[in-house]
């Protein structure tokens, strides 16, 4: 018999196959790569939702504190001037925030004030985890912003990985709660007959009713709107494309 032992061989042996990926490189690599950054999932805020609710939230926080401290925040209370001097003709026109609708003790008050706590404790978090956790974008031809209210409300940022899309998750559901309680606000009105605000002229249920409350029904949908439409893009991309086929069978 021949020996083959010095002979080459034309394939590597299981041992050797299994082998070469073991042996470590002595360099190091980098934790990140740049085709895993590219890949890497990030939510963009809006500067339009992020004005918005830097607007928003601090009147809904003054608005729960006079619903909640009734009846000291209202005219005559000890709390009411300064601070909630405006509703002494705010609760003349809707009286739902005013004397007829505490001295009847109707609920829906309080109870939609609850719920605009925990939208604003939404709200609050995602403008927090934008700020803290986001990372400016800079493109071609401007220079990096500081961190700062401005760069808050303005600057080109994202929020990458788990934490922008818990933010994204929250601002959306914030914002359907916020439309839905709203429209609920306006449907109470019409089914009770108007009866919190139907002594009013046409001038100043207009300017001074329709127009503010409106505000929180056209902004939310905008917001729903954006932050809905990331969220479905994000859902489209994470797909498969198509159905994998079965195996055959022999």
């Amino acid at each position: 018999m021949v020996s083959t032992r010095h002979h080459p061989r034309e394939f590597p042996s299981p041992e050797s196959a299994t082998a070469k990926p073991l042996i470590k490189s002595p360099v190091k690599a980098p934790a990140t790569t740049t085709a895993g950054t590219s890949r890497k999932w990030v939510h963009t805020p809006s500067a339009a939702v992020t004005i918005w609710l830097a607007l928003s939230v601090p009147l809904v926080i003054w608005d729960a504190g006079y619903v909640l401290l009734r009846p000291h925040s209202m005219p005559g209370g000890r709390l009411h001037s300064p601070i909630w001097s405006p509703y002494a003709l705010y609760g003349s026109i809707d009286y739902i925030y005013g004397w007829p609708a505490f001295n009847a003790r109707n609920g829906f008050t309080a109870a939609q004030t609850v719920l605009n706590i925990v939208e604003t404790l939404g709200y609050l978090y995602y403008l927090w985890v934008v700020y803290v956790h986001g990372s400016a974008v800079v493109s071609r031809g401007h220079t990096k912003m500081t961190k700062g209210l401005h760069w808050l409300l303005m600057g080109d940022k994202v929020v990458a990985g788990p934490t922008g899309a818990m933010a994204l998750l929250v601002a959306y559901t914030a914002s359907v709660m916020t439309l839905s309680k709203t429209i609920l606000y306006w449907l109470n009105e019409f089914f009770s007959g108007f009866d919190n605000i139907g002594h009013n002229d046409a001038f100043t249920l207009f300017f001074m009713w329709i127009i503010p409350n409106g505000l929180w029904i056209v902004f939310p949908t905008y917001n729903i709107y954006v932050l809905g439409a990331e969220i479905l893009n994000s859902l489209e991309l994470a797909t498969p494309r198509g159905r994998p086929g079965r195996p055959k069978t022999s």
